[in-house]
């Protein structure tokens, strides 16, 4: 990222808050290449927090991660106040960055909304946006694409995970409900910095991801087994309650099969993304 062409967009208007989005987010990925993840993540991430510092923008929402608590040896759902121990490169990049913020506001009284977030899911309610990564690394929209027949099979990394079916559990949230909760992180972040687990406390395994699809579809969908990534928790589920009590968010779209619905929808009329109809 350019510094300076960033700190002149900062300084170009009187902003009163900045959201972060911006990272890339593999975790197998950042194994095999971490100092990648550092650059982009961490110093990319400095160079925005030191403009909005110089410009005197006052608030930050931060899309942290779920992967900053490594793999926790339980499946009950993870607190904000959960030891963090990142079990990858992409996670410990996040979590530094949360560091940055902390001294940020106790020195610059930057105020920030760190939102360890889980796995967004799904597709506008409406269809008038889902996900399109080039490559694609999710998996329900991988999912999604095998029962199209747009791709031959779907790998499943890893069965002998100790959970209900031997594949990894994860805790997913409708993008429109998480689009929600930075409404809501946004309007709490008043005299203090605040940091929240967001999820919809449900956790659902690979396995049962896929036989949604199976249903929404009316498809078999092809898959094999593959080896584990290097990286991966058996089980990541959020434990949400103090950002719902603080803020009175609550998921109304993240139901597996809700989230699979609108995700199946949005690509099966968008099979080139947003590159053509």
């Amino acid at each position: 990222m350019d510094a300076q062409a960033l700190d002149a967009v900062v300084g170009s208007q009187d902003f009163d808050a900045a959201l972060h989005f911006a990272a890339i987010s593999l975790v197998g990925e950042s194994m095999a290449d971490p100092l990648r993840y550092f650059e982009q993540n961490y110093v990319s991430s400095l160079n925005l927090i030191r403009a909005l510092v110089r410009h005197d923008v006052r608030k930050l929402v931060f899309s942290s991660t779920a992967a900053l608590f490594g793999g926790p040896e339980r499946d009950a759902p993870i607190p904000e106040n959960a030891p963090v121990d990142p079990g990858s490169p992409y996670g410990e990049s996040k979590y530094m960055i949360e560091r940055v913020l902390h001294w940020a506001d106790r020195i610059h009284g930057l105020r920030s909304a760190c939102l360890r977030y889980f796995n967004a899911a799904g597709a506008d309610v409406l269809g008038r946006a889902g996900e399109d990564h080039r490559p694609e690394t999710h998996l329900v929209p991988i999912a999604i694409d095998a029962a199209l027949g747009r791709r031959p099979q779907l790998s499943v990394f890893g069965t002998d995970y100790p959970t209900r079916d031997g594949t990894c559990v994860r805790d997913y949230l409708h993008v429109g409900d998480l689009s929600t909760a930075y409404e809501c992180a946004l309007a709490s972040i008043d005299d203090r910095s605040v940091l929240y687990n967001i999820g919809s406390g449900r956790g659902f395994s690979n396995i049962e991801v896929i036989r949604a699809v199976e249903r929404v579809s009316g498809r078999k969908l092809p898959w094999d087994a593959a080896p584990r990534r290097g990286g991966d928790p058996a089980t990541l589920i959020a434990d949400s309650d103090s950002f719902r009590r603080d803020t009175g968010w609550t998921p109304r779209l993240s139901d597996l099969d809700t989230m699979v619905e609108t995700a199946f929808r949005w690509r099966e009329a968008h099979p080139h993304g947003y590159g053509g109809a």
